[in-house]
């Protein structure tokens, strides 16, 4: 259970199994929820969303040719801390937007779903990542919702080992050196 508030939460897929803003909420706090594309910015933290497709099923169960459809996704650009993060959303194709493409270009920290109905295989997870050119490359949908062997795929795929965490904090100084490399948050 979540000890404290966040003070912003970002939903890229408008989804049960992406929207859980309740879910960092606590006591008093309730987070400033971002829910789509444009620009906002809120207590020194600078936040770009970019439209692209999603082809997360609609319902929990598993898709099937007639429940797949494209769907709003929003990819997040966050500033904060002179570190550039960027979440991939349930992003369903490598294609990125020519603004997302332009516009997140130093890429500090990537979060890229890696497998799953509806999202990135991890072979395809693992291109964009590696074209993107992130310092740190974060996956998920891996674990509950996402596929059971993807993140074995995707590490497979990087080849170039991974670190595992249970808590990720990091800080600009923490990324020298890096490039690439895989964090693994475990649940």
């Amino acid at each position: 259970a979540v000890r404290f508030g966040a003070d912003i939460a970002l939903v890229s897929r408008d989804h049960p199994d992406m929207n859980g803003v309740e879910e960092v909420t606590y006591g008093e706090k309730t987070p400033f929820a971002i829910t789509g594309p444009g620009e906002y910015e809120r207590q020194d933290v600078t936040i770009q969303g970019f439209l692209s497709k999603s082809k997360y099923p609609t319902s929990p169960q598993k898709a099937t040719k007639d429940t797949v459809a494209e769907y709003v996704n929003t990819i997040y650009s966050v500033e904060l801390e002179d570190m550039t993060l960027v979440h991939l959303g349930t992003l369903s194709d490598t294609e990125l937007s020519k603004e997302a493409r332009e516009s997140i270009d130093e890429i500090d920290v990537l979060f890229v779903p890696i497998g799953g109905d509806g999202v990135l295989t991890p072979a395809k997870a693992h291109e964009l990542a590696v074209s993107l050119e992130p310092k740190i490359i974060v996956p998920m949908h891996w674990s509950g919702i996402g596929a059971p062997r993807a993140l074995d795929s995707f590490l497979k795929e990087a080849g170039n080992g991974s670190e595992k965490v249970d808590k990720l904090t990091l800080k600009k100084k923490d990324l020298v050196g890096r490039d690439g490399s895989i964090i693994v948050v475990t649940p």
